[in-house]
Formats: structure tokens, C-alpha cells, sequence
């Protein structure tokens, strides 16, 4: 069983998805940036792009989000420059946020999605979600939604997974829900001047309610009473089954405390990972893609290597799992298990990985290993990862997670003295510094500084600057 634990403030809510005392999940929404997926806007092309068969769309963001054409529902095949003109107004979808440098990704092909259905407006199809396998309830599924639908209805559903145990009611309910949503937001589009937003998706506690609370759910825990009441509310409306495991969390240390949420954030915006067992994960993260390296570190075992690298593995493979939920990673995942002999082991690690894996609520392509022994697997993005919405790059070393050593540093100053003193005639040099960087001038390279003085005819004096970091210095011409 899993307890969900809403932490809100008015700048940010926090969400914790624990099960057996581990935070498994972790999202955070701020008021001030919220997520863009799911919201539906009146868009203006401002560029089509024939080369890249895309299109920039102007959504009202800083930047123009793009639209690739196998996005563009009924374009016939046809190349984007035949399907769209500049200035044209199109309505969209965002499908994924803006993330790094890119802008946000939309489609055409909109969804709105419900507790139990997910409505296609544009597209007559019914379809069924993949977590639910068996051929003969998805058949007797489809059957039971087709029955419920009104003659008048021209768009297709994606039934979800819990609808496999929703009543009849409970359907009509979302079905009438979601119509209604649908003809709000067509009427809103009709003559609106483009940019404009049609309809923002849920807040992130109203979206957990929606598509986080299952059967394994024995808890909603929130830390606001003035948030619960209003999930308390729509719940009562929307989804009246997750109401009675809605809870006000009211003791005196604060919820994320209590379930020790605030130390695995911590670990989770660390590169290294200990395992129970003494080894460890590096866990680096790039543009292009994330590594993971797996090391035994202090652990021995009890048998031999074999056996050591194996056990250290497995563990490995179930830490990686959680690792990727809680940090959010997608894209291109590259993980370097431990080399192991036997291709028994090997494929006991890959299944482990896959069954933690199974868990995850966002898509997860998982392949064997490489050539080189490691194995690739892709993880959808669809929003930045916990490290860009928490962090920022440093601003000493700029990201690049190292700084110029102080002999490096003051050998520019030297070379940019010499520089200074070709191009200006002052009367004197003075060098505004970090301390380790004057330390070294007075110290060990003061025979060095006498030289470059004596060479230029010019006193050059030097001077601590405890604001400066280690790379910062200055050349004040006298």
C-alpha cells in the first residue's frame, strides 16, 4: 500500500508518493511557473519551416513552442508548408513543457483527460489502455463504453486503467464531465484572437486525485486545511470513491519531516547514490542523456567476486528504478552495471531493472545490453527534471563542475599584465584578487610577479577581494 503527501504553501505545492517508508515519487509545481502540458491554446504560426517540416507557433510564452507535422492530426501526408501559413490561427495542445533551451512541444490531436476516460473530441476512436491485458475485458470494456456513448457523439475515449472496475454511473459521470469540458472550450475558441489560453489542466493536487489515487492508495495526506477543503470538494464532485481516503494532516512536525521526504530530496540532488549493501550509484546528467555508473565500493561479499558483483547489481537495478522516478530523468539513459561473465546474471539484472521499471507511470523503452556491456533504455520527458527545477548552474564554475586552480588563474594575470602594459602607459598595476590567488602572488610566485615588474618598468601592487570566487580578477590600470 502507498500514502500520498500534498505539502503546500501559496508559492509551491509538493507532492511524495511513499510505499513501504520509501518516497518511491516526488513532483513539485510552483504558482509562479506552473506546468504547461495538457492546456489548450488558440495559437498563431509564426514561422513554418519547410526543411524541418515544423512549424513555430506563437502560444503567448517567451517562446514560440514547435509543431512538428506527424503532430498535425489529418494532414493527409501532405508537407507542412501545403497544411499551414504564417499567421494562420490553429488550436493546440501542449504535449510536453518547455525544457532547457527548447520550447514547448504541441499537437493538434487534443485530449482531455478524466479519472476514468481520456476524451478525443477530433478522433472517433475507442481505445483501451495497455495496462489492461486481458483480450476478453478489454473487448467486454470497449463494449460496456459504446452502450454509454450518445448518438450525437463524433469523438473517440481511451478508457483508463481504473475504469476496469467503474461502475456504470461512474462512467456517465466522466463521460458527461468531459463533453462538458470539450463544449466550454469550443466556445471559448470560437472568434478568440490568437494568442489566447482556452483551458489550463488541474492543479498538481487536483491531478494527483485524478491520476494517482488506485486500489494501493490507503491514504491522501494534506498539510492545508484550506487545500483539503477545496480537494475535499472536488473530490465530492468529480471522484466521490477518493474522498473518504482524503485526510488533513494537522500534527505539530512538519508532513514532509515526518516521513523524512526533506532528506531524500537531498540524496536525490546528490551525483552519488549508496546502496544498502556498501556500493554505490553515479548518477550524471547531461543535455543529450544520463549516466549511470554502478560501483561495488566498500561492499566484499561473503562468497566471491562473481557473487559480489552480482548481489551489488540487482540492488543496483531496483535503486535505478526509484532513482529515475524520484529525479524525474527522461530521455536517453545509459547505465554501466558492473561487468559481469555470466549471461545468467546478466539476464537475471536486465529482468530485475524491468520489473522495478514496471512501476513507472511514464513510458519506459527498456533495452538488453550493448555490444560494450551496457544498457540503453529511453524514459519519456515531459516536464524538467527535479535537479532543473531545484538547481541552477553554479555560478563560480558555470555548470562545468570544476574551477580554473589558482596557479591557472594567476598565470592569466601575469600574461594579461604584460597585455595591459603594451596597450596602456599607467603609472602603476594593481591586481584585485580571490585570497588564494594573492596568496600565491606573495608566495610562491612573487619572484615571478618582480620579474614581470622589473620587465615592464612598472610597480604592480595586488589587493584581496573576498567577494571575488577563485576565477574572478581585475586589472586596475593606475
Amino acid at each position: 500500500m502507498e500514502e500520498i503527501l500534498i505539502n503546500v504553501t501559496p508559492q509551491e505545492t509538493r507532492v511524495a508518493i511513499v510505499a513501504a517508508g520509501v518516497v518511491q515519487e516526488l513532483l513539485i509545481e510552483r504558482a509562479a511557473s506552473r506546468g504547461l502540458v495538457g492546456n489548450i491554446y488558440m495559437g498563431k504560426v509564426a514561422r513554418v519551416l519547410p526543411g524541418m517540416q515544423s512549424a513555430f507557433v506563437e502560444i503567448g510564452l517567451t517562446r514560440a513552442a514547435f509543431l512538428h507535422v506527424a503532430d498535425i492530426r489529418d494532414h493527409k501526408d501532405q508537407p507542412i508548408e501545403k497544411t499551414l501559413a504564417e499567421g494562420q490561427p490553429i488550436l493546440v495542445q501542449v504535449v510536453k513543457d518547455p525544457i532547457g533551451s527548447k520550447g514547448a512541444r504541441l499537437s493538434t490531436q487534443v485530449s482531455i483527460a478524466g479519472r476514468l476516460l481520456v476524451y478525443l473530441p477530433k478522433d472517433p476512436h475507442i481505445g483501451i489502455s495497455q495496462k489492461i491485458e486481458d483480450e476478453n475485458g478489454r473487448a467486454a470494456l470497449r463494449e460496456r463504453l459504446r452502450e454509454l456513448l450518445p448518438a450525437d457523439e463524433r469523438g473517440g475515449y481511451i478508457l483508463r486503467t481504473l475504469a476496469e472496475t467503474a461502475s456504470e454511473e461512474e462512467l456517465r459521470a466522466d463521460l458527461a464531465y468531459l463533453r462538458h469540458l470539450w463544449q466550454t472550450i469550443h466556445e471559448r475558441s470560437a472568434g478568440a484572437e490568437a494568442p489566447k489560453l482556452l483551458y489550463q489542466d488541474l492543479s498538481l493536487a487536483q491531478r494527483v486525485l485524478r491520476d494517482m489515487v488506485n486500489v494501493e492508495t490507503a491514504r491522501v495526506l494534506v498539510d492545508s486545511r484550506e487545500n483539503f477543503q477545496k480537494l475535499a470538494a472536488f473530490s465530492e464532485r468529480y471522484m466521490p470513491q477518493v474522498r473518504a481516503r482524503l485526510e488533513h494532516y494537522s500534527g505539530e512536525r512538519p508532513l514532509f519531516d515526518l516521513y523524512n521526504v526533506e532528506t531524500e530530496i537531498e540524496r536525490a540532488l546528490s551525483r552519488r547514490v549508496e546502496l544498502k549493501s556498501g556500493g554505490y550509484l553515479m548518477i550524471d546528467q547531461t543535455e543529450a542523456l544520463t549516466t549511470i555508473d554502478v560501483n561495488t565500493g566498500g561492499y566484499v561479499g561473503s562468497r566471491n567476486f562473481d557473487d559480489t558483483v552480482f548481489k551489488t547489481n540487482l540492488e543496483a537495478a531496483q535503486t535505478i528504478a526509484r532513482q529515475l522516478r524520484l529525479r524525474n530523468l527522461g530521455g536517453i539513459i545509459i547505465v554501466d552495471f558492473i561487468d559481469m561473465d555470466s549471461a545468467e546474471h546478466r539476464n537475471a539484472v536486465l529482468e530485475e531493472l524491468r520489473r522495478a521499471m514496471a512501476r513507472d507511470r511514464t513510458r519506459v523503452t527498456l533495452n538488453g545490453f550493448t555490444a560494450l556491456g551496457l544498457v540503453e533504455m529511453t524514459r519519456k520527458r515531459t516536464r524538467e527534471s527535479l535537479a532543473h527545477v531545484l538547481c541552477e548552474p553554479c555560478p563560480t564554475c558555470t555548470g562545468r563542475g570544476a574551477v580554473r586552480t589558482a596557479h591557472t588563474v594567476c598565470y592569466e594575470i601575469l600574461r594579461e599584465i604584460l597585455r595591459e602594459a603594451r596597450a596602456f602607459n599607467a603609472r602603476e598595476f594593481r591586481v584585485i584578487a580571490a585570497q588564494p590567488v594573492i596568496d600565491l602572488l606573495l608566495e610562491e610566485e612573487s619572484a615571478s610577479l618582480a620579474m614581470l615588474s622589473d620587465f615592464i618598468g612598472k610597480p604592480v601592487s595586488v589587493q584581496v577581494e573576498t567577494s571575488y570566487s577563485q576565477e574572478q580578477f581585475d586589472i586596475v590600470l593606475l
